[in-house]
């Protein structure tokens, strides 16, 4: 009877023991979305060894294990708790079961209860509980505000990349992963000086939010447009389950990837209806146009500067200036093209001009007729033509020996006349010849030196002839020449700027464009980097040549909002002049 109580009492103390141990698994949800995820935790009261978790087999583990402990004491009795957590991504739709886990405590082995969960459909906003990549995501956002998404064509429009951070989370660094590509736009960075945290709002919930770039759009092209996203990789600090021993919580950083989304716009083209004959794409508000000259009296065979000149809002430098018509009695050379244009949120602001030289011929008065200059007025939405005042030149006679003409049929020579008694001053009376001498000149030494004059050539001759010959054939040198001259050509303002990036990298894109207008005879709103790729190709130019001119151009925008050294620049000089040489070989 006593060695059966005792076996009793010792069942009754170890079943005791045994039902103290709890070890069990617990899903943030039993029923989800395929683009949900959900946290699992197998958690125990006793610690313990050899923890083996199931094999999620129809999942993919995307955080875990994570392993997290609770001991404390209170009121003398002993609380204790270790779990270990999964984050898990269903692979399909489906009814699953996530089977046992074991752990081995005081040389026994637990198992926890098989958990049933059931896979859905895509759901339209996932929620993945207490992940930390979840949190991040929720209160992370990075959003492209866009001015206005039903532009005409050319007119300006603003993009501007806000981040988002929620007060839960701190963010600790981020690059650009993706940048997007306006390939139907043309576009310009706005230069920004530092990043300004700001308080806002978004959907209704207070965050801090920080503006990260700002881009000015032209769309060059009808329809919808696509806008592509910005991209980033953002370092995210967390916080966690952990907690010091004053209670704060201790922080995860968790790499995030943000983008701002595909946006749409739609294009809508200019109206037919009214356009003018001369219109050449030029669309803005409140365009200025004139027409002066520096002066209008002026002597025959004097030069005058006449600028043409469009001011004020608009796609100023995607557009061409009326051309200036002069009489055929006044000489006109190339004009210079001058810009003086800034960007802002509001798109570009500033002037554009060609100076002509003009050189009248003859006397007379000679007028320059009026130049009329048309665009599309964004505020009226309607089609406006300027038109400038006529400018007479008056013309003097020209200075004493040259011809001028008067305002008639006739032209009239002017030149002077000497007085009578100096006009034949010019004939020599009285000659001052000296006798040759007694010595024939034939056999003298200076008919032997004309002689053999000559045959002294023919070995100077072959050896310039040679060397002219050298010179054809060093093609390298002589391509190292070329380039040099169509540097000097195209690229002596951005030689000038070296050193100063945002001058140099806009005369460089500046002297891009003109060679491709001088080259192929195409005007700036054509400057599409499709566009380009596709008249180079016609003109037979090799693919790799063409793709290094349209990296020079993404250099050129890329370098607008991206620092760069002085070495880069010297680098993007030098492989521009030996773009430009090579286009102009090929073509």
């Amino acid at each position: 009877m006593k060695s059966k109580f005792i076996f009793l009492a010792f069942l009754m103390i170890t079943g005791f023991a045994c039902a103290q141990v709890q070890f069990e698994a617990k899903a943030s949800k039993t029923k989800l979305g395929v683009n949900e995820r959900l946290r699992i935790d197998f958690t125990m009261n006793e610690d313990g060894d050899n923890f083996n978790p199931p094999s999620f087999s129809n999942f993919t583990v995307v955080g875990g294990p994570n392993q997290s402990v609770s001991n404390s004491w209170i009121n003398g009795k002993r609380s204790y708790s270790k779990t270990y957590s999964y984050f898990l991504a269903p692979k399909k739709r489906g009814n699953f079961t996530i089977g046992q886990a074991e752990i081995t405590i005081e040389g026994n082995v637990y198992k926890t209860t098989p958990v049933d969960i059931e896979v859905t459909a895509a759901v339209d906003e996932p929620t993945d509980g207490n992940n930390s990549e979840y949190i991040a995501s929720e209160n992370l956002h990075l959003v492209a505000e866009i001015s206005n998404t039903n532009p005409y064509l050319n007119e300006a429009i603003t993009v501007v990349y806000k981040l988002y951070v929620s007060p839960r989370i701190n963010v600790s660094d981020w690059r650009q992963i993706d940048n997007p590509k306006f390939s139907d736009f043309w576009s310009q960075n706005i230069d920004m000086q530092r990043l300004q945290v700001e308080n806002g709002e978004y959907k209704g919930e207070p965050y801090r939010y920080v503006v990260l770039r700002k881009t000015v759009l032209y769309p060059q092209k009808t329809g919808k447009l696509d806008i592509e996203p910005l991209t980033l990789s953002v370092s995210v600090d967390v916080p966690g389950d952990r907690r010091d021993i004053f209670g704060n919580r201790f922080y995860e950083t968790v790499d995030k990837t943000v983008a701002a989304g595909n946006r749409t716009i739609n294009v809508k083209p200019l109206p037919a209806e009214g356009k003018p004959a001369g219109f050449t794409g030029a669309v803005g508000r409140n365009l200025s146009f004139r027409v002066t000259a520096d002066k209008q009296e002026l002597n025959a065979t004097e030069s005058l500067q006449a600028k043409v000149q469009v001011s004020g809002q608009g796609n100023l430098k995607l557009f061409d200036l009326p051309t200036l018509t002069v009489p055929a009695s006044v000489e006109k050379y190339e004009p210079e093209y001058v810009e003086d244009v800034t960007t802002n949120l509001n798109g570009m602001q500033g002037s554009i001009s060609n100076t002509y030289t003009l050189v009248p011929q003859a006397k007379g008065k000679y007028p320059i007729p009026p130049v009329s200059f048309s665009y599309f007025d964004l505020k009226s939405e309607t089609y406006r033509t300027l038109t400038s005042d006529e400018i007479l030149l008056n013309v003097n006679a020209a200075p004493a020996g040259q011809i001028a003409g008067a305002s008639g049929s006739s032209n009239v020579v002017t030149q002077q006349v000497p007085s009578a008694a100096s006009q034949f001053r010019y004939i020599k009376l009285n000659s001052d010849l000296t006798p040759i001498g007694q010595t024939p000149f034939i056999r003298s030494v200076l008919f032997w030196s004309l002689f053999a004059l000559p045959l002294l050539l023919i070995p100077v001759a072959i050896f310039f002839g040679k060397r002219r010959e050298a010179i054809a054939g060093d093609v390298k040198g002589n391509r190292i020449k070329k380039a040099d001259r169509l540097a000097r050509k195209y690229l002596s303002e951005a030689k000038r700027n070296l050193g100063d990036q945002k001058k140099f990298y806009e005369s460089l894109e500046r002297a891009l464009h003109n060679y491709l207008k001088a080259k192929l005879h195409i005007q700036t709103s054509e400057m599409s980097k499709e566009r380009i790729r596709e008249l180079l190709s016609t003109r037979r130019v090799d693919a790799n040549t063409v793709t290094q001119f349209i990296k020079l151009l993404e250099s050129c925008e890329f370098a607008r909002y991206t620092p760069a050294s002085n070495v880069a620049m010297r680098q993007d000089y030098d492989k521009a002049v030996e773009v430009i040489s090579e286009i102009d070989k090929q073509v």
